[in-house]
């Protein structure tokens, strides 16, 4: 079964200073209500047919229809969802942003204009006038220029009513007290999101995934004017669209950023709840019609849930990549799975947690071993031994529509390997980009000039997944590889400000100043990545060493 269509709608957030800071406006859904029964939630509704209507073209006070086009991402009706959020703000709660004849916001302090709105707030709700005549009938404008947009929600894929929600957010408007309308809401507030946020974990309200997060960013600002400011800035806004998956702990609820979502929208494109959003050591897990990942039981703060194991063919012969420690079990497992189709073993790299099983796999199953030397360095499987050393771009044709092409991305180690399945665009990372966390540039082998290069040479790859050594499949892997470069740029921003700030530190004296985000326990590992860093400013000219101290150029 299909999703059901999810129907535009929009939201209002609405801000105001109070005495211990930043309020927003909070409207409690009635019991009865279709959706979001009993929920406390900001004002909005749907997009009515006659939210787009004609006659408010010489009724909006604001950026043009064009304009609000592009600044929501849209073709066409953009104009639509701001004129829906005051409509639906006005009918729940009274508050109507909009200008008088004068220009000036629109003050209904003034007892007879205030009674007049009020009334004609009643005949709206009634149905007895549209809210185009309303703005005509009492000589407004809408003043869409008071509202910025700030974030797009879309319902769940599973859920029977659905909505494609626009969240806009302005400043309360002068001169107008709210009122609930009694019917859809039962109750308002103005409260701190704060507080708000402490009723919802005591248990005494009940809070929707949008509105709970919109006033977790809320309660990061101290006045509305802060807000706002934050607001109107440009920036790339994001549609989050919520996704179901099971998991240890039952029906999980994952947004985009967590780090199963893009694997759970990969493989439950439906919104079905089947697929899993925790990685089990032994499970095996179909990523796509030639790629099966099981995962090794080696967890740990360096390997995350495990190694990842991928089966990567057809039904007539496999290579798995990465078989992870010589783990019997988990050796088994790849070979119950191979079930007699295994031809190639290929190791990413070296390391203690990715090869050692390459032997033992090979001795079972009679597969040819691929990969690069271990270099002459400690932490290094030096009983890894390859039939067949690849070389930067060569293919290993799988069965015809299934190449896998060798790609040589030194780094996190000399000898690392990722490998692109051409055919489905997934490229096979190894720790070459991990998930949740950067990698380790431990050197002598590890080089941070060399990963940096590596990591910018797979801008020139199209690629539309990366299923790394640990964790799950990450989507859109530019931006992904675009963030580990930012993430890299940016820590040795703060090793050169650090050296010249203390120059003549040694390594251990700067290491407090450059990782003193991570957690101490920590240290020792940010100490080898430091080094790395180091030696990439000496390498650019920009640092030197003499006896363990180090000094910028």
């Amino acid at each position: 079964m299909n999703p059901v269509p999810a129907l535009p709608s929009a939201t209002l957030v609405l801000l105001r200073d109070g005495a211990a800071g930043l309020e927003t406006l909070l409207l409690k859904r009635s019991a009865s209500a279709g959706f979001a029964g009993g929920a406390h939630v900001f004002p909005g509704g749907v997009v009515d047919a006659g939210d787009g209507a004609d006659e408010f073209d010489g009724l909006c006070d604001g950026p043009l229809a064009a304009a609000l086009n592009g600044s929501l991402g849209l073709a066409t009706g953009g104009r639509d969802y701001l004129i829906a959020a005051l409509r639906e703000t006005f009918e729940e709660a009274g508050l109507l942003w909009a200008r008088g004849p004068d220009g000036a916001p629109l003050n209904l302090s003034d007892a007879a204009r205030g009674s007049e709105i009020r009334a004609a707030r009643t005949e709206l709700l009634a149905g007895g006038i549209g809210f185009a005549a309303l703005c005509e009938r009492h000589g407004v404008k809408l003043a869409l220029g008071e509202l910025a947009y700030l974030s797009h929600w879309i319902t769940p894929l599973a859920a029977p009513r659905r909505f494609d929600t626009r969240f806009f957010v302005a400043l309360a408007p002068p001169g107008q007290q709210a009122s609930h309308d009694a019917r859809e809401t039962s109750e308002h507030c103005w409260i701190r999101p704060q507080d708000a946020l402490e009723l919802q974990r005591s248990g005494s309200w009940q809070l929707v995934t949008p509105t709970l997060r919109t006033l977790e960013l809320l309660a990061a600002y101290p006045n509305a004017a802060a807000f706002m400011e934050y607001a109107r800035r440009p920036r790339d806004i994001p549609s989050w669209l919520p996704r179901f998956a099971e998991s240890a702990q039952g029906r999980r609820m994952l947004l985009p950023g967590d780090y199963a979502y893009a694997e759970i929208a990969k493989l439950d494109p439906l919104g079905r709840g089947e697929a899993h959003a925790d990685i089990v050591p032994g499970r095996a897990v179909r990523l796509a019609p030639e790629v099966v990942r099981i995962t090794a039981p080696n967890p740990s703060a360096m390997t995350g849930p495990g190694t990842n194991s991928y089966l990567v063919g057809t039904e007539d012969a496999l290579a798995v990549i990465d078989p992870g420690p010589a783990h019997a079990g988990h050796l088994q497992s790849l070979l119950a799975a191979a079930g007699g189709r295994l031809r190639w073993i290929l190791a990413t790299h070296t390391h203690h947690d990715h090869s050692p099983g390459c032997a033992a796999l090979a001795g079972a199953s009679g597969a040819r071993v691929l990969g690069l030397p271990a270099p002459p360095h400690d932490r290094q499987d030096h009983s890894f031994a390859p039939h067949q050393v690849p070389v930067h771009g060569e293919r290993l044709v799988l069965a015809p529509g299934c190449t896998l092409r060798a790609i040589h991305t030194p780094g996190h180690a000399s000898n690392h390997l990722c490998w692109l399945l051409e055919e489905r665009k997934i490229l096979f990372t190894g720790d070459h980009v991990m998930q949740g966390s950067t990698v380790v540039i431990n050197p002598p082998d590890g080089d941070m000039s060399a990963y940096m290069k590596s990591l910018a040479a797979l801008f020139d790859e199209d690629l539309e997944y990366l299923a790394p050594g640990h964790g799950f499949l990450v989507g859109t892997p530019h931006a992904a590889i675009r963030a580990l470069i930012a993430h890299r740029e940016a820590r040795e921003t703060k090793v050169a400000q650090a050296l010249a700030e203390h120059a003549g530190a040694t390594l251990e004296q700067l290491l407090p100043h450059v990782y003193a985000d991570v957690p101490a326990a920590l240290h020792p590992v940010a100490l080898r990545s430091l080094l790395a860093h180091l030696y990439k400013l000496r390498e650019d000219q920009r640092a030197v060493e003499q006896a363990g101290h180090w000094r910028p150029v």
